[in-house]
């Protein structure tokens, strides 16, 4: 398996959660008239594909307070595709559709297939879990990759008037000091073990950072 770039380039207008200000990339100096180039990145600390820390939501820690060698995961998926739009998926389901025991892995990537719907409105409408399935993982300390903008659901006007509110998975996750990283993409062409390095910025408080996602096969990491 070769190096798999599992990011969302970061864009102009591109998706970003509901009520989040836009991205906006945008070029700053020219060489045809400064000799040189630059760009300005105007963003949130949570656009694009990014790692949530516990401090976004809880009394934790921030993500430059965590040793780089935290963003380096030993990781395997739960594929739970097909799922429909704002299904709930519960702790039976995700344990369903685990390739390797979670006791030998840092991370579960969550397969849902809802990249495909990047820059859709229906992308706002994926799967979600349950806060059962999300303290399931808290319990065996894993972490948590999604292929959605949200591991819990995304309030739109196609909610359904039984969805929880606010934001349980995050909770029971980053109050157990566990990281989630979302917007991943192409979880799909991964084998059953693989090695993710997801790394921050680094800065000051940082409740959230976009980051590079990059999949290697275990013998590639076993080697460094």
């Amino acid at each position: 398996m070769p190096p798999l770039d599992l990011s969302h380039a970061l864009a102009t207008e591109m998706p970003v959660y509901p009520g989040t200000e836009p991205v906006a990339v945008e070029p700053r100096a020219t060489r045809e008239s400064d000799g040189y180039r630059t760009t300005r990145l105007d963003l949130d600390s949570h656009a694009g594909t990014h790692v949530d820390a516990p401090a976004h939501l809880v009394d934790g820690p921030s993500l430059d307070e965590f040793p780089p060698e935290r963003f380096r995961f030993s990781a395997t998926c739960a594929d739970l595709r097909p799922l429909d739009p704002r299904e709930s998926v519960g702790l039976d389901t995700l344990r369903e559709g685990l390739a390797v025991d979670p006791a030998e892995v840092d991370l579960i990537a969550v397969v849902t297939g809802w990249d495909r719907h990047w820059g859709e409105e229906r992308y706002f409408d994926h799967p979600y879990l349950t806060s059962k399935a999300a303290r399931w993982l808290a319990d065996r300390d894993c972490d948590l990759g999604v292929d959605t903008v949200n591991p819990d659901p995304t309030p739109t006007g196609r909610a359904a008037a039984d969805e929880p509110e606010g934001f349980p998975v995050h909770e029971a996750l980053l109050g157990a000091d566990r990281l989630i990283v979302e917007n991943l993409r192409g979880l799909d062409r991964l084998p059953d073990r693989f090695v993710l390095h997801a790394y921050p910025h680094r800065f000051e408080g940082a409740d959230a950072s976009p980051v590079r996602a990059v999949a290697y096969p275990e013998e590639h990491d076993a080697g460094d």
